[in-house]
């Protein structure tokens, strides 16, 4: 599983990686392989907002035990390692960070760091949530940087990014009739704007 934070808006300067306390950011987590967008979260760059996607983060994925360690792959922002604790014992994680940053300035080559367990250095990657994190912001016109359309409201991009989340796991085709939502065993078909819109919604 990957996890990654972006800001929503880019700061005056170019050298700042990661937003500054204050400005808001969407915490995204994609599963490798099947690329089932998990969880994510909307609020300030805290652990709170890591917080909000681990609450939902935890409605599809298994708790892990000692034999079958949970596989965590992040940036360098080290308010996971605590996050994580909170959530999971750290005998049960597999869990590594890629850095790319520090400081303010980049980092080249990217440092791999192993945090928790034992993970493999090739393993510790955060290509494929950087790929997804530029999708999103391709079709959700609220993430797009520098432009009149940017999110101004938590509330409505927190909606826009659940329905996105519906759409990309029962809707999108990673390949012909599979979305990720198939190879996870949550559907049995590949979902419509029709099958969406007239769902009964089950009240409990």
């Amino acid at each position: 599983m990957d996890f990654y934070q972006k800001k929503q808006k880019r700061s005056k300067s170019d050298n700042d990686i990661f937003p500054k306390p204050g400005e808001t950011v969407v915490a995204t987590a994609i599963k490798r392989g099947s690329l089932f967008f998990t969880a994510f979260g909307v609020g300030l760059w805290d652990k709170n907002t890591l917080r909000l996607m681990f609450n939902k983060f935890e409605d599809y994925v298994r708790q892990p035990t000692y034999k079958n360690k949970l596989e965590i792959y992040s940036d360098g922002n080290n308010d996971y390692t605590t996050v994580l604790l909170e959530y999971y014992n750290k005998d049960c994680l597999c869990y590594g960070q890629k850095i790319k940053s520090k400081d303010g300035k980049k980092i080249m080559p990217p440092i791999r760091k192993k945090v928790y367990g034992n993970p493999k250095y090739q393993d510790i990657n955060t290509n494929t949530i950087e790929c997804f994190n530029g999708i999103l912001r391709e079709h959700l016109s609220r993430l797009v940087r520098k432009t009149k359309c940017h999110a101004k409201d938590e509330y409505a991009l927190n909606n826009t990014l659940f329905l996105f989340q519906f759409y990309w796991n029962f809707m999108h085709e990673l390949k012909k009739n599979v979305t990720p939502a198939i190879l996870e065993k949550q559907a049995t078909k590949v979902w419509t704007w029709g099958n969406f819109l007239h769902a009964k919604i089950k009240l409990y």
